[in-house]
């Protein structure tokens, strides 16, 4: 009897830690790789809605009549958007005056020149303020995809002019404070809600883009389709390079990333400045190729 006693108790106890460890798999589960690949699909997204949006309020600035790149000649863009503006083109702005603009990448697709398919509508508002250093623009999303993935929310980004000193010229530095929901084609939603600090450290008093180089900085914190969050912190500032753009590749090159979810850390490390769409996810000492982009 006692030998039977002690064989059920033997049972039980295996049974619960087989659960415990089971609930332990399915409540506290590890970042995957794929997990990251789709953090940086969101990224690269966010950068991209930077890089619109910012053109578009800058070229305001330079032309207050026209100024509106619509064919996107001198910028990363391609004659596939268009853009209208509130107060329409050919009126004069004063300061003080708020402006909209519509920037609409049709229903079908249009390609950027770094290889990432924009549709729908990106919306801009910001109060015309030329003698202003810093300036803030509310953005906001119409039916948008960027590569087949939905996101809606409206937030808005900061542009601040620096001052001027004897190792550096006055360039701007844009804080994007995100607060959005991206839905991919399979159904799943992930909400993030952070700020991204992104400052061009190189290029700027050029007359082209293609030599710019930005630095990323910035944290925020992600919900996943099961509802767990995940902090995103960039632990080694974000390099991106346009000249990048020429091999039709993600321009994010170099930098690193740190994911914490469920007492869990992981990295994304993007390299050492390649001009390539790898990066090098690292959990529990493995470590595993990402491919990023569209």
């Amino acid at each position: 009897m006692k030998i039977r006693f002690l064989m059920l108790s033997l049972i039980l106890s295996l049974a619960i830690v087989s659960c415990t460890k089971d609930n332990e798999t399915t409540n506290n589960p590890e970042i995957t790789p794929e997990e990251a690949a789709i953090n940086a699909k969101i990224d690269i997204a966010n950068d991209d809605v930077i890089d619109v949006a910012s053109d578009q309020e800058t070229s305001t600035y330079a032309n207050t009549t026209s100024g509106r790149s619509e064919s996107f000649t001198v910028s990363p863009f391609t004659i596939c958007a268009t853009v209208t503006r509130v107060p329409a083109f050919g009126t004069v702005i004063t300061p003080g005056t708020l402006v909209t603009k519509t920037i609409d990448f049709g229903t079908v697709g249009c390609t950027l020149q770094n290889g990432n398919v924009l549709r729908g509508k990106i919306i801009i508002t910001f109060t015309y303020e030329p003698n202003a250093t810093s300036h803030t623009i509310t953005y906001t999303f119409d039916n948008f995809y960027h590569n087949s993935i939905k996101f809606t929310g409206t937030k808005t980004f900061t542009r601040t002019m620096t001052i001027e000193t004897p190792n550096s010229p006055s360039h701007p530095i844009v804080t994007m404070n995100m607060d959005m929901t991206a839905t991919f084609p399979n159904g799943g939603v992930y909400t993030r809600v952070g700020q991204r600090v992104r400052e061009i450290i190189e290029g700027y008093a050029t007359a082209s883009w293609t030599d710019n180089v930005y630095q990323v900085t910035g944290s925020w914190t992600t919900t996943f389709p099961n509802t767990s969050l995940q902090t995103s912190t960039i632990t080694t500032p974000l390099i991106i390079k346009m000249s990048c753009i020429a091999v039709n590749k993600p321009l994010i090159v170099k930098g690193i990333i740190t994911f914490e979810r469920n007492n869990h850390t992981a990295t994304l490390d993007y390299g050492s400045g390649d001009c390539d769409n790898l990066a090098v996810f690292t959990i529990n000492g493995l470590t595993f190729n990402v491919v990023i982009g569209n």
